[in-house]
């Protein structure tokens, strides 16, 4: 029996033209141009889409299986301007990859610089492309288990990369109300948190 619920076209029902770059700053925005597979069978016309080549970032949600706590990063975003009354966010510790392939060891660097973290395990929970009509941009999140209980309120970042952040130490169940009244609403922590939320106990039985 055939599923109609698979996906059937791949990459060979693409046809795409030479990328060319159209900026190259803090971000990189290519032009795609593409031709493609159609449902009803034929090909689509040309099609030009400008992306945000962003390639892979990490995230990391530090989680106290013997406290139930969480921590997570406070820091501007400025695209959140114009849609929240704050653009300062609460976030997991995230970071580019740069190309390295060594997730574990950036979500460790990047854990260190936002918040003064030394990480030493790590449990992948799942990646996502993050808008892929606009942008290349794929997320690999991790659970990090951490000793929260002596750490306290700080100040991190590197000044080099313009970087202001605070960290916070929340209870699992306060982090889940900030993100249930919307106050959380960024999508590495939204998904980080809910991943928690779903497997909370399976972790606190391979951790406590």
């Amino acid at each position: 029996m055939t599923n109609k619920n698979r996906v059937e076209f791949t990459h060979k029902d693409v046809t795409l033209k030479p990328i060319r770059n159209l900026y190259n700053g803090f971000f990189k925005i290519n032009l795609y141009q593409f031709e493609h597979a159609l449902f009803a069978g034929g090909k689509s016309q040309l099609i030009s889409r400008e992306i945000l080549e962003r390639g892979d970032a990490v995230a990391v949600l530090p989680y106290d299986p013997v406290t139930d706590t969480v921590l997570l990063i406070e820091q501007i975003r400025i695209g959140a301007i114009n849609s929240k009354h704050s653009p300062w966010l609460l976030e997991c510790i995230a970071g580019m990859t740069d190309g390295s392939e060594d997730y574990e060891a950036v979500v460790k660097k990047e854990a260190y610089e936002e918040a003064g973290l030394n990480l030493t395990e790590l449990a992948f929970m799942l990646s996502y492309l993050s808008s892929p009509g606009g942008t290349t941009e794929r997320l690999h999140l991790y659970l990090a288990r951490a000793d929260l209980s002596q750490v306290t309120t700080g100040i991190y970042g590197l000044e080099s990369e313009g970087e202001d952040i605070r960290t916070h130490l929340l209870t699992f169940a306060e982090a889940q109300r900030r993100l249930n009244n919307g106050e959380i609403d960024n999508a590495a922590t939204v998904i980080s948190l809910q991943w928690l939320a779903l497997n909370r106990h399976r972790m606190l039985e391979k951790w406590a």
